[in-house]
């Protein structure tokens, strides 16, 4: 199992919590919050085979403190043509989420949620984490301004010591104002997680060190079987996410992500990883689209 997408964000959003927050004027994506707006999603999702649905219907509150966040419960789950019943975990399940660059982003809490729930709630978080960094650095303010961030913190990881020995990736940010549409008062915004320029990951073998796509890898796991033998992937991971902003309060109109994943899978008796089987490839593409619903 890796780490999903939005908790590697959150890792980058946690160290940028205290940099100089831009002002409203300077930034056209910054969301204005009004209490009580209300919002609501459709998303279709591809995972390989999978093809799914599902509505997040959501309403601006208040905290404690005064400070605003967006709350989501989920409704309407389709999957593969086929309505699903969700289980009421699920139906009582609240999600929280914010634009707001003076606040700081956290994980949505999955120990209550339904198994079926998980892709869907972090893909959201995605989203909303991945329009949160600009905003929170201020760097695209007109259409054509360009951004390539370079994540100082440490690969994130995933391993437990036990099952898995090691679990790891690596992503900078290239981020682009493509366009602003006066017309429709909407800007496209594009987020692109990409390998690092420099190699970050601890690659245990030299067959790990070969490319398996287009750029470096970026990816790795070790896991431990139950016959003591050793499962070791390695790969390249990317993610690119269009967003279409409303420029006149900052939310999302609707938001497209393509995640394909292509590693190489290899069974080995040794813990170096030096005596092991024959390379078998593995790619999966996943499709995540929200649009907003009247």
């Amino acid at each position: 199992m890796k780490v999903p997408p939005m908790l590697f964000v959150l890792f980058v959003c946690q160290a940028l919590a205290a940099a100089q927050q831009p002002s409203v004027a300077q930034h056209p994506l910054r969301r204005q919050y009004s209490e009580g707006q209300k919002l609501a999603y459709h998303m279709k999702g591809v995972n390989e085979s999978w093809h799914y649905e599902i509505d997040a219907e959501g309403i601006v509150k208040k905290d404690s403190s005064g400070r605003f966040f967006e709350e989501f419960r989920w409704t309407n789950m389709i999957s593969d043509g086929h309505p699903v019943s969700l289980a009421p975990s699920a139906i009582a399940y609240r999600q929280k989420l914010t634009l707001d660059p003076a606040q700081n982003p956290s994980a949505p809490d999955l120990k209550d949620a339904d198994p079926k729930m998980i892709g869907p709630i972090t893909d959201l978080m995605t989203f909303y984490a991945d329009l949160w960094l600009p905003s929170k650095l201020g760097v695209l303010r007109k259409a054509g301004d360009h951004f390539y961030f370079h994540n100082f913190m440490p690969p994130s990881s995933w391993a437990d010591g036990k099952r898995v020995l090691v679990g790891e990736d690596a992503i900078d940010f290239d981020m682009t104002f493509k366009s602003l549409d006066p017309a429709s008062s909407t800007a496209q915004i594009e987020i692109k997680h990409v390998p690092p320029q420099k190699q970050a990951l601890p690659l245990k073998a030299d067959w790990m060190k070969e490319p398996v796509a287009s750029a470096q890898n970026n990816w790795i796991e070790i896991t431990r079987n139950s016959d003591g033998k050793y499962e070791a992937g390695v790969g390249l991971e990317t993610f690119a996410v269009e967003l279409n902003v409303s420029t006149t309060d900052g939310h999302i109109v609707s938001a497209t992500m393509d995640n394909p994943v292509n590693t190489v899978e290899r069974i080995c008796e040794d813990e170096s990883l030096a005596k092991c089987s024959e390379p078998k490839r593995h790619e999966i593409l996943r499709r995540i689209e929200i649009t907003q619903k009247p």
